[in-house]
């Protein structure tokens, strides 16, 4: 799940506070421009609706890792040759807002293509379940677990990937850590934060941890992986 801080109402402000991601983003143009993709409204020529970003790891471990984007960011690879690389493609297609998510849909599968031309054999993606948020308190693997009649997921975003040929692997519990102070946190959501302990915020997949005596509040958003075949 890759943060974009270019589309003006796409993300919830606490969204894009985390410490990892400026990481990637001010280097992924130059760096990997072959595995940055931009879905283009045909109805306005020029105007992108979804931009998609994906990194390229060397991944060895067995199992994809609990930490999920924030862990896949601190081990990218800092160069990358087309057509030489035997390690992983992380990312996703996130659209500008959710007017035009139904636009987007099919470039989840080119965006999983991507990695194919760039060379990268396993593409995966920490998926932001976007309904999680209306279930916040819902185990993350039980709400990624719940299907439709027709066999694919409940959540939208989800259904997305599993039609466009994902495959739903496991929870990553940390992918996504965002932390600040109480004063921080007022600004970015609007809510008083005058109470110890679990914190519902719009936006949010899982509660906001506040400690009202050390001035702290903690998110730790849990994303799902999925991999798709190339």
């Amino acid at each position: 799940m890759l943060i974009n801080q270019d589309f003006d109402g796409a993300w919830p402000t606490f969204m894009i506070q985390d410490l990892i991601s400026p990481v990637y983003y001010v280097v992924a143009d130059d760096l990997y421009p072959d595995l940055v993709i931009a879905a283009i409204d045909p109805a306005e020529p020029g105007r992108a609706v979804a931009r998609g970003y994906a990194v390229p790891v060397h991944w060895t471990e067995p199992e994809l890792p609990e930490t999920g984007w924030d862990k896949m960011i601190q081990h990218r690879r800092p160069a990358h040759r087309q057509g030489t690389d035997d390690g992983a493609g992380v990312g996703d297609l996130h659209p500008a807002g959710p007017a035009r998510r139904r636009r987007v849909r099919a470039d989840v599968g080119r965006d999983a293509g991507g990695g194919r031309e760039a060379g990268l054999r396993h593409p995966v993606a920490p998926v932001r379940s976007n309904g999680k948020h209306t279930r916040p308190d819902l185990p993350t693997a039980e709400y990624a677990a719940q299907v439709r009649e027709n066999g694919l997921p409940v959540d939208p975003w989800l259904r997305v990937h599993v039609r466009a040929g994902g495959r739903i692997e496991k929870v990553a519990t940390r992918s996504i850590t965002i932390t600040g102070n109480l004063d921080e946190w007022r600004r970015w959501t609007g809510l008083p934060f005058d109470t110890s302990g679990p914190v519902h915020v719009p936006g949010a997949l899982v509660p906001v941890l506040a400690d009202v005596a050390h001035d702290h509040a903690v998110y730790v958003e849990p994303n799902v992986w999925v991999r798709h075949r190339l």
